[in-house]
Parts: structure tokens; sequence; C-alpha cells
């Protein structure tokens, strides 16, 4: 049994994809159940907050002997979703390839431009390819902060579109230039602030 300290790219699915676990398993323990009521998220955590990782429990499967047996791994399904959207409009029915760890994923967008399927709990970036492969976008796939926080609000900015630059915390010129374009796109009274009308509207973007 061990307490793991979170990392600044660290989720409950990539934590216990590396140990060996199902995600349900870690964020559901009783042992985990206040971190679970402060976060709400488990793709939500804070670097230093501590996950209660208990020790792997074996399983045996009794099978007769001098036969072939045939035993299947179970997965461990992720839900990677990505709303994709050209001038302020969804990209809707559009045929896409999502390149992670090496494997391609084909799908197509739908109506609303919303691209979902199952992907590796500790994948941490992939390459979607659209257009046949003319257009790439390189993807980052990790935790992100509470929005509560100012880094947290500069994640969600860089992943809207409206580049802010560094993700650090700090309220530069480049943070607050982003959140009055934020505001501005979204019809909020723009303050250049992380105000409680800017969190809200961030917020209905979190799956």
């Amino acid at each position: 049994m061990e307490k793991y300290s979170v990392g600044p790219e660290d989720s409950i699915p990539g934590i216990a994809r590396d140990r060996g676990f199902f995600w349900k398993t870690l964020w559901e323990h009783p042992e985990n159940a206040e971190l679970k009521a402060l976060r709400k998220d488990p793709n939500m955590l804070v670097a230093g907050d501590e996950v209660f990782v208990p020790e792997p429990e074996e399983r045996w499967e009794s099978r007769p002997t001098e036969a072939l047996h045939a035993f299947r791994k179970l997965g461990d399904p992720v839900k990677f979703r990505l709303v994709l959207r050209r001038m302020g409009k969804p990209r809707k029915d559009e045929d896409y390839v999502l390149v992670i760890d090496g494997k391609r994923i084909k799908g197509t967008t739908d109506g609303d431009g919303l691209l979902e399927c199952f992907i590796p709990g500790n994948a941490r970036c992939g390459t979607l390819l659209l257009n046949e492969g003319q257009e790439e976008h390189a993807l980052r796939i990790s935790r992100l902060d509470p929005v509560e926080g100012l880094g947290g609000v500069q994640q969600r900015l860089n992943n809207l579109g409206f580049s802010c630059g560094r993700e650090d915390g700090e309220m530069t010129a480049g943070t607050r230039q982003a959140l009055k374009r934020f505001q501005a796109h979204h019809g909020l009274e723009v303050t250049g602030e992380a105000d409680p009308a800017t969190v809200d509207r961030m917020k209905s973007f979190t799956p």
C-alpha cells in the first residue's frame, strides 16, 4: 500500500494504468473518498494531491490440464472527447484519424463536431489528422487543474484556442488578453479577469 504524490501531468486513469488497476478501483476506493469529494473529477487533480494505491490482489482461475486455454486481459476504457470547430462553427461529419501510442483510431465527428473514442488511461500525447492527413495537430493529453485556480483557467484558454502562453498560474499580460478575447467571444463582460461568470462559462466546456 502506498500514498502516491500527484505530479504535474498525473490523473487517476494514468496512475491506475501504470500500476495495473482500473481507474475506478482507485477513484472509488474508500481511502480516496476525501480526494474524490474535493476534486470531483478523476482528471482534475492538483500537484501534491495524494492518491492511495492498494496492494494488487492475485486472481486464480481453475482450468483442466492438458488443454489449451486463452485468457483475455480486460481493457482500461478512458473516453477521449474533443470538439472540432472552424470559424466558430462545428466541423460536423468530418473524418479523422487519431494516433495514440502508434495506434491509429479512425472515426467521424458527429453533428456537433464532437470526436469521441476510447484511449489508454496513461496516454500523454497524440496526433490528430484531418483532411486525409493534410491537416495535422499535436495533442497533449493530461489532467486539467481545477478551473477555480488560474493555472486551470490558463489550460482551458489554451485548449479552447485563446492562446495565453505559459500555464504557470501567474496573471500575465498574455493571460489577461486571452481572457478578454474569451469573454468577448462568449458575450461576457470584458474584464480581463477570471471572474465567476467567466469561470462558469469555462466549466460548461468540461464534460
